[in-house]
């Protein structure tokens, strides 16, 4: 078993497994269809070659939010033209994107030979990998870690890797409880929900999405920051 650790931290990012049209949503954490996109994007894969693709559904997924970030949106104009090339109309389009945002994903499988080459293809990508739109590269240091335990012992194991002024924020606390979304036989005791990111093509003609069940469980992490001095003590240098 071989585990990769990723950091996705970045001033914008976008996860969406729900956009139609004009209005592109993000989700609040990061999806396993787009990082299998991210995966497949280092690996050099077409986006037509969908066994290759499907495939990559089959590694260990699991993800924790280590700073939540904000909601905030966006907005395009776009201009729509005939097929004559004659401009027909501005239309707004709406984008959603979540902002100062940290997450931990860990990706497993039993192979350590396809983990292997997954690493290279991070290390070393065919295509520019981003989160979630091309406009959103990924930080310098998102690679953390590899670990020969499976996804939710490796995050367990995973120092906190909020920003310094995040962990500041909340310097009374020692410990600090952190959501963890995994596949969901990586989990037990818990209730399972459906999240329509399983890949079925990343075809740009029609790209299909299939449903996968996943669990939540709180994981708590050592906040290095942390003090017990809540106030400025002059006297205590004297």
């Amino acid at each position: 078993m071989k585990t990769i650790l990723l950091k996705f931290a970045g001033p914008l990012q976008s996860w969406g497994t729900d956009s139609h049209f004009e209005t592109r949503h993000t989700d609040f954490y990061p999806s396993k269809s787009g990082v299998i996109g991210l995966i497949t994007a280092g690996l050099g894969y077409g986006r037509d070659e969908d066994e290759k693709i499907q495939k990559l559904n089959d590694v260990n997924f699991a993800v924790r939010v280590d700073q939540q970030g904000f909601l905030m949106k966006d907005y395009h104009i776009a201009q729509k033209y005939k097929n004559n090339g004659e401009f027909e109309r501005n239309y707004v389009t709406n984008r959603y994107y979540l902002e100062d945002a940290v997450f931990v994903i860990a990706i497993s499988h039993k192979s350590d030979e396809l983990m292997d080459k997954i690493e290279g293809g991070l290390r070393y990508p065919y295509y520019q990998p981003f989160m979630g739109r091309r406009s959103l590269p990924l930080c310098a240091d998102f690679i953390i870690d590899t670990t020969s335990k499976g996804a939710v012992e490796s995050l367990k194991d995973c120092p906190w890797q909020a920003a310094t002024w995040y962990m500041r924020r909340h310097k009374k606390q020692n410990k600090i409880n952190l959501e963890v979304y995994a596949d969901s036989d990586l989990i037990d005791g818990s209730r399972r929900s459906l999240r329509k990111d399983r890949v079925i093509s990343f075809s740009q003609k029609e790209r299909k999405y299939g449903f996968r069940y996943e669990n939540m469980l709180n994981m708590e992490v050592i906040n290095k920051l942390a003090s017990d001095r809540t106030e400025h003590d002059v006297m205590a240098n004297i």
